[in-house]
């Protein structure tokens, strides 16, 4: 499967500039099966979304729709919705044929005001999009491993493949975001495909970080310049990953209750 992330600044409050931002890096990124936005990609990360909220059948949405199956490949990020009363930050991953797969974010970043406004989900979703199985993930999840922590399913094999994280990480935090990226790859053997954005709003610096990271905890991409745009490509292996599973197999060795309770 290839991969694309879409490491881009953000225009604040401005649906339709983002969006032609990313519809343009999408052309000039062809044969991709996935390309992966930033958090909040069409409005940057608004925690006060009342008025700049999208709605369930918004044009970003439509848009996604149409260039997915223009593009013949899923893309996946995350839009402030509002639904039946109540605000999210809520992942859209679109496939081809017109399903829309959603997750709501379940852990709110509270220490920057998005738990005042948001509902915060309490489903985790995983989709399966030509032979992967996908863990959606936003931006503060990343600190949670219980809460992406793969596991060996009824069918004997992991639940998942590959996550991917949508976010708008800050500079001041770096450090945390290229430890944890590698770090869920390594402890749950999948892919990370992890897409954050660059540039400045009023809450901070942006430093991009983008990556696809290996089980192993390598980096399949890498960026040409620190903190600026792009768009990184790259290709997991899934032949590869199962071979890896079957000789270190430390997803069978989980004991769920030591480890956790």
């Amino acid at each position: 499967m290839r991969v694309t992330l879409l490491q881009h600044d953000l225009v604040w409050k401005d649906p339709e500039a983002n969006v032609r931002c990313f519809d343009l890096a999408i052309d000039r990124n062809p044969g991709s099966d996935v390309y992966v936005f930033p958090e909040m990609f069409s409005t940057g990360f608004i925690t006060q979304p009342r008025g700049c909220a999208e709605t369930d059948d918004s044009e970003t949405l439509r848009w996604m729709i149409r260039k997915s199956r223009q593009a013949d490949a899923a893309l996946a990020g995350s839009v402030a919705v509002e639904s039946n009363g109540r605000y999210y930050n809520r992942f859209y991953f679109v496939k081809p044929d017109g399903e829309v797969v959603t997750y709501d974010k379940s852990h709110l970043f509270v220490y920057g005001g998005e738990g005042l406004y948001y509902s915060a989900g309490s489903e985790r979703v995983i989709t399966e999009f030509r032979g992967v199985r996908i863990l959606l993930e936003i931006c503060y999840d990343l600190r949670f491993p219980m809460w992406c922590r793969n596991q060996i399913g009824t069918d004997g094999k992991a639940v998942y493949d590959m996550i991917i994280y949508c976010a708008e990480w800050p500079l001041a935090r770096k450090l945390a975001w290229d430890t944890l990226i590698r770090a869920r790859a390594i402890e749950n053997q999948c892919f990370v495909a992890a897409c954050n954005r660059v540039g400045k709003d009023d809450w901070g610096e942006y430093f991009g970080g983008s990556a696809l990271v290996h089980p192993y905890g390598h980096l399949l991409t890498e960026e040409e310049e620190s903190g600026s745009e792009c768009e990184l490509t790259g290709e997991i292996d899934m032949e590869q990953l199962e071979r890896y599973r079957t000789k270190f197999p430390t997803l069978n060795d989980i004991l769920w209750k030591k480890d956790y309770c």
